[in-house]
């Protein structure tokens, strides 16, 4: 989820461990719980930093070992520590239990959208992306601003809190029952589909869906039930050829196909330079595909200039190019 969606997540749990009667009956927890729960909720996320080197470390390590099966225990330990030292209080067992349960929860919910995570590592590096939920999920945010005003106004925060995770969790099921009703309407159309690669949207009844079968990828969107065809094409694996062979070695190519599970490829050649082109099909917006990577080589296939990461337009992406380099 966004960054806005895990604030307000962290703030709810604080308003929902008070419902712990441990909680409520110690006058210092309360603020110490409430801080593990809004720390635990943005943790996983720290590793955004690594956009500070680059985007192909990023891709690559995002919402990977940070929302891996030992952070799950590794994030609430150090956040515990951390607010037992400043505050003193001797209920660290508390505040480890709800530090626990908000990081928990952010890395649950992160794997319900299109993006994922590598939740089982390090028994596995597969992206677990079940591509039910969008990025940022209005409903989920102002349900929880709902709450949160009740809160304010008086409402007791135990009760309300509970009442909206009710909420969230028969809305979270609504919605794999939506996903899985797209993939059946893909699969009906295409009876030789190997894979269904479905991406939420922020509408509700709007799906992005590419659909793969043994020799051709078909990008379309199902809207209100009915699926609309934008382009296809075919399903070529990567060869193994020179060119994409030395375009492999690349550190963003690599990245971005250790992280894409549907793209097409292309090269072009122009003045001595080759272009290897991916994209992730996945993301298509107004005709365009954002989510790209880049490879241009020179005549010896040395890799000139790369990119991986997301652009909106053929003009930003060149500039881009003009200022990575390999």
């Amino acid at each position: 989820m966004d960054t806005g969606t895990h604030v307000v997540m962290g703030i709810a749990l604080g308003g929902l461990a008070t419902l712990d009667p441990i909680v409520a009956n110690d006058p210092l927890l309360p603020a110490a719980v409430m801080t593990a729960t809004i720390i635990g909720s943005q943790a996983p996320d720290f590793d955004t930093i690594l956009k500070l080197k680059n985007n192909a470390v990023y891709i690559r390590n995002h919402r990977g070992v940070t929302h891996s099966v030992p952070a799950l225990f590794t994030w609430p330990l150090l956040i515990t520590g951390g607010i037992t030292l400043f505050t003193g209080t001797s209920n660290w067992q508390t505040i480890l239990l709800w530090s626990f349960i908000a990081v928990f929860l952010h890395v649950f919910v992160d794997i319900f959208n299109a993006y994922g995570t590598q939740a089982l590592r390090p028994f596995s590096n597969k992206w677990i992306a079940l591509g039910v939920i969008n990025i940022f999920d209005p409903f989920i945010f102002i349900s929880h601003l709902v709450a949160l005003s009740l809160w304010l106004v008086g409402s007791s925060p135990g009760p309300v809190m509970l009442i909206l995770y009710i909420i969230i969790a028969l809305y979270y099921i609504w919605r794999i029952l939506s996903k899985k009703a797209v993939v059946q309407i893909a699969k009906e159309a295409h009876p030789d589909a190997t894979h269904v690669f479905v991406s939420p949207t922020i509408n509700w009844s709007q799906w992005h869906v590419v659909i793969r079968t043994p020799s051709v990828m078909y990008v379309t969107e199902c809207r209100n039930r009915q699926l609309e065809y934008f382009e296809q094409y075919a399903f070529d694996p990567i060869p193994d050829t020179e060119v994409l062979n030395a375009a492999r070695q690349d550190a963003n190519l690599d990245a971005f196909l250790s992280f894409s599970p549907t793209y097409r490829w292309e090269t072009f050649e122009k003045d001595g330079i080759t272009e290897v082109r991916f994209v992730d099909l996945r993301y298509r917006s107004k005709g365009h595909y954002p989510f790209v990577a880049i490879v241009q080589l020179d005549e010896e296939l040395s890799v000139m200039n790369s990119y991986t990461g997301w652009v909106f337009s053929e003009e930003a992406l060149q500039k881009k190019l003009n200022i990575v380099l390999p």
